[in-house]
C-alpha cells in the first residue's frame, strides 16, 4: 500500500478486555500501513486484551468456524500486539481531543465492553470530535458508545440527524440463539439490542440503514462485500465482516 503524504493521528479508545479482535487490527493495520499514527487508549492505561473467544473459539461448538475470526485477523491482532502504542495506551482521563485529528471506535460484544461504552469521558470526547466536525468512524458496538454521547448544545446524541447502521438485532439475536444453551448472554451485552438502542438516539428510524442480508465477511480481494454508511464525516459499519470496507472508507475519508 502506497504510503500518504499527509499522515493523521487517529485514537482508538477500547476496553481493557473483550474487545472484537478483527474490527480493531484490521482497522489499525489498514490505516497503519498508509502511514496514519494510531493511538490506543484504555480505561487504566494498561495493555488490553481482546476477546480471546473470538480468537480461539472456546465453546461456540458447530458454530465455531461461522463466529471466530479469520485467519488474517488474528494474523493482524498478533502484528497489533507487537505495536509500541498497543503496548503502552493513553489512560482515557489523560486524553485531549486537540491531540487527535480523527477518532475510531470499535466494537465487541461480550462483558469486558461495558467500561467502555458506558465511559462518560469517551462520550464527551466524542461530542467534541463530532462538534469539530473531525472524522469519526464507528463499527458494531462503537455506534453504541456515539450513540451514548450526548451534546450539550442540543440535548440530543450526536447520531441525532445522521444516517448510521450498527450491529443488525436480526444477526445480534441469532448469534445468541446458536450459543446461549453453552456461553449463556456472552453475544447480548445488554437487554436491549443494539439496533434498538441505537434507534432511539436517532431523528428516525429511517436514518438506520440495515443494508444487504449478512451472509459472508468482506475481505481485502472482496471490499465491497462489506456494507457501511458515510454520512458527512461519521462512517459507521454493522460487524466484523464489513471492517475492510470500513477501513478502506475511512482511509479515503482522511485524505480529503
Amino acid at each position: 500500500m502506497k504510503k500518504i503524504s499527509n499522515p493523521k493521528t487517529i485514537l482508538f479508545p477500547i476496553p481493557l478486555t473483550d474487545f472484537d479482535p478483527t474490527e480493531t487490527a484490521i482497522s489499525w493495520e489498514i490505516l497503519s500501513t498508509a502511514g496514519h499514527k494510531i493511538i490506543f487508549a484504555t480505561p487504566t492505561g494498561e495493555q488490553a486484551l481482546a476477546d480471546q473467544r473470538m480468537i480461539v473459539g472456546d465453546k461456540l461448538g458447530i458454530f465455531k468456524p461461522f463466529l471466530i475470526a479469520k485467519v488474517n485477523a488474528i494474523e493482524s491482532y498478533k502484528r497489533m500486539e507487537q505495536d509500541n502504542s498497543f503496548k503502552n495506551p493513553i489512560k482515557y482521563t489523560n486524553l485531549d481531543e486537540k491531540e487527535y485529528d480523527a477518532i475510531l471506535l470499535p466494537g465487541g460484544h461480550a462483558p469486558g465492553m461495558k467500561p467502555y461504552l458506558e465511559s462518560s469521558i469517551l462520550q464527551n470526547l466524542i461530542v467534541e470530535f463530532f462538534e469539530k466536525n473531525k472524522p469519526v468512524a464507528a463499527i458494531c458496538h462503537g455506534v453504541v458508545l456515539a450513540s451514548r454521547s450526548i451534546s450539550k448544545q442540543t440535548g440530543k446524541s450526536v447520531l441525532y440527524g445522521k444516517k448510521t447502521t450498527a450491529l443488525l438485532e436480526s444477526s445480534e439475536l441469532l448469534a445468541w440463539k446458536l450459543t446461549k444453551s453453552k456461553i449463556g448472554n456472552y453475544y447480548r451485552t445488554y437487554t436491549e439490542t443494539v439496533e434498538s438502542e441505537v434507534k432511539k438516539s436517532l431523528k428516525t428510524n429511517s436514518d438506520f440503514l440495515k443494508g444487504p442480508m449478512v451472509l459472508f465477511r468482506d475481505s481485502y480481494k472482496n471490499v465491497k462485500r462489506g456494507f457501511v454508511v458515510r454520512d458527512g464525516n461519521y462512517l459507521s459499519a454493522r460487524w466484523p465482516g464489513d471492517v475492510h470496507n470500513f477501513a478502506i472508507t475511512f482511509l479515503e475519508m482522511l485524505k480529503e
